[in-house]
Order: C-alpha cells, then structure tokens, then sequence
C-alpha cells in the first residue's frame, strides 16, 4: 500500500530534513557549520554579491546570525574538511567525497579525449599550466598570467589559462586549495586531495547509488527528478536503478503527494525512512536562489507554488521583481521575494523590492521584517531602507517600524506603480 501525504506534509517533512526545524543556536561554532553541511551536503558557490554570497546564505537561513569569517575559516582554510567540485554547480563538498566524483570526471575526460576539443587542441597550454603547478605549488589565474610564456612574439591568451585551470579541474587533475577573496587558488589534486582519498576506486554504479541516496536523505521525499537534480545526475536511468535498490533495501517508500502531479496524474514519489513529519515549522528565513530546498525549480513551483526566475540578466525596464530576488520561508510556506542590497557606504540593507507570495497570509509580514532586521545585524548594517516597488513594501515597512531593531527608512522606488 502507498501511503499519501498532503502538499502541506510533504513540505514540513522536506524542511525538517533541511534544518529548518531545530533551533538556532546562542552562539554558531564550526559544529554547527558541519552539522548542517552533513543534512545539506553540498554548499553551492555563487559570485553575486549585491546582498552577500551566495554560499553564506544557506547558513544564516538555518542559524540565525554568524560571524561569516566562520565560514571562511571552516571552508577555506589551509587544513579545511572541505574541498570545490561540480557537485551541482560549483560547490563545497567533503573532501572524503573526492571519489565519488571520479565518474564525473572520467566523463569530462572523456567528452575531451577527441581530437578536435578544446583540451586536445590546446594540449601544450595545458601540460604548461600542470608543470607550473608542479614545480610552484597553488597558484591563482593571475600568477600564472604573469609568468606565462610569449607565443609567436605575444602574450598566451589569457583565457586558455584560465580555462586550462577549469578544464583540469573538472577532470580531477587540478583541485581548488583555497581561495583569495572570491578568486580561486588551484594546486594539483596530489597536492590537496590526501593520498588515502584519492587511491580510493568507487565505480559509477555505486557512486550514483550513494548520491541517490543522499539526495534522498536530504530530500526527504521526492520525485526521480528531484533525487537526479540534487547532484545533478543526467543518467536517469541510473537513478531508476539507484532508486529500486534503495526501495528494495527498506531506504525508501513509495508515496503519493496530493497535488504532485503530471498530465493530470500523481507523480511517483518516495520518502526516506528517516524521514520525519513535524506537526509545524515554526521557521523564517530568507532563502538563497540556490538554496536546495529551492535550487530546483520544477520541485520549489510543485511544492511551494514558487515560480521563480533569477532576473539578473533580464534588462532592468524588464524585471518583475527585482535583480536578485531572494525567497522568503515563513513557516511550510514561500510567502514572498524580496530584491536586497547591502549599501555599505550607508550602512543600510535596501529592500529594494518585496513581493508576495500565493502561500503569504495574514501576519507574515512581521517574521519577514524580524528576519530583515536580523539581516541587517548579520551584515553590520544599521538601517534598513524599504522601497515602493511591490505589493508587499508597505506591508514590510510597517512591520519594520513597528518592531525596528535598527533604523527603518521609508523611501519611493523610482518604479513604483510602474507594475
């Protein structure tokens, strides 16, 4: 017998596996970082930095405020658990998860072994930029630009450095060993990835059952596109296999979700056995774009009725709701998106837009402007200015004033009632 879920207890069930059921604490130490890199398992990297990265999100959305040189520090640092591969997109991942990545990287290697790729047709830039590495240890882009050398009487082209570096970095043979403001440290892998990970052999069969079931772990419950996409897996039918066997071994049970559906039928689902259902969500929080529990766009519109796109290249006079707009969880819901921008020479987070949600109620306007102040805080800011763009603005700014922790400023998009 199936068992059925409602759209409501599929998402708290989803949460809860993401973290936003435990408290967050006093005071956040690296155990706390581990501890939700371990439910996550992957932090996705990203260099937009209008409001902040990215990858430090996720963090504060599940702990409240932290010091960001924290993640730094646990990231980034000489002696770090974690290392940078394409686990979704660019993201953090155990360093002990190296091998179960060589699949990926044969698969890069590979798709380039022809004759006329790019990594063939440039193979003498390449052995070039593996010497240097060699014989000099981690180097950015730019020390490798300085001393590269002349060709037919010029400079190499900049950009088959770099690509060089991405291309021997997707293969496995040059690993990230830090990074220098945003800007990426490479070494050889020898030199990051310790020997006794990197003599490891997991075939790919067993590398996609693993990241199966952990995106299922993670998940909670969800559909064969959902476990895919959390890893990013194309061989579907591997995950069909992957997922069986997990059935098979009592990991996972078949569910159906009420509103989950394709074509007017339910779509096949499963729930991890660890999974658990709370009676409420009592979270906010302000949600990277890639966030998993909403990196996947097909799941966050079927689970959370979030239709989201990213605008940052969509021509200004053409945005709907902003640049960068970020989702906003209150409770089980995505009640809104709001567009912010830390201007640090006004020591003000800029709403810059807010909008609401088909899931927003009554009072989710108070939580939101809780965590908008928390924002603020978080980010060293002592304002916070509200736009006119968007039907959830005044809203924002009422509650703001009302609860302000820090300044609240009033002010009128140069958009407003354009949409």
């Amino acid at each position: 017998m199936i068992d059925t879920l409602s759209a409501a207890q599929a998402r708290r069930i989803a949460l809860a596996a993401q973290g936003f059921t435990r408290a967050r604490p006093a005071a956040v130490s690296g155990r706390h970082v581990h501890r939700v890199m371990d439910r996550l398992g992957v932090l996705q990297i990203d260099s937009v930095n209008v409001f902040a990265r990215s990858h430090y999100l996720p963090l504060f959305s599940r702990l409240g405020a932290y010091e960001p040189a924290l993640l730094d520090r646990v990231f980034l640092s000489r002696t770090t658990h974690y290392v940078e591969y394409l686990a979704h997109e660019a993201t953090f991942i155990p360093i002990e998860d190296w091998p179960l990545w060589r699949f990926r990287m044969e698969d890069f290697r590979r798709r380039w072994a022809d004759e006329d790729s790019w990594m063939s047709s440039n193979a003498r830039t390449v052995q070039w930029v593996q010497d240097e590495l060699r014989a000099r240890g981690p180097l950015r882009p730019a020390d490798l630009r300085a001393d590269a050398p002349r060709e037919r009487g010029t400079w190499w082209d900049w950009d088959e450095v770099k690509l060089a570096l991405e291309h021997l970095w997707r293969t496995g043979d040059v690993a990230v060993s830090g990074r220098r403001g945003f800007e990426r440290t490479y070494a050889l892998a020898e030199h990051v990835i310790p020997a006794g990970i990197r003599s490891q052999e997991i075939s790919r069969a067993d590398a996609i059952l693993e990241l199966t079931r952990r995106a299922a772990r993670s998940s909670a419950v969800a559909t064969q596109s959902d476990l895919a996409d959390y890893y990013r897996i194309r061989d579907r039918a591997a995950v069909a296999r992957s997922i069986a066997e997990l059935v098979d071994a009592g990991e996972l049970h078949p569910v159906q979700v009420r509103g989950w559906e394709r074509g007017g039928r339910p779509l096949p689902a499963w729930r991890h056995r660890d999974a658990i259902l709370p009676r409420r969500v009592d979270a906010a929080a302000v949600l990277t774009p890639f966030d998993p529990v909403v990196w996947f766009r097909e799941r966050a519109l079927r689970a959370f009725d979030l239709d989201y796109r990213i605008e940052i290249y969509v021509p200004a006079e053409k945005r709907r709701y902003g640049y960068y707009s970020l989702p906003v969880l209150v409770g089980d819901r995505i009640v809104a998106r709001v567009d912010l921008k830390a201007d640090r020479a006004r020591s003000t987070l800029q709403v810059q837009s807010a909008w609401w949600e088909p899931q927003a109620r009554p009072g989710d306007a108070e939580p939101i402007a809780a965590e908008l102040a928390l924002a603020a805080t978080w980010q060293g800011l002592e304002h916070v200015s509200v736009s006119g763009w968007g039907d959830a603005t005044a809203a924002l700014h009422g509650a703001l004033t009302a609860g302000a922790g820090a300044s609240v400023q009033r002010h009128v998009h140069a958009r407003e009632g354009t949409r």
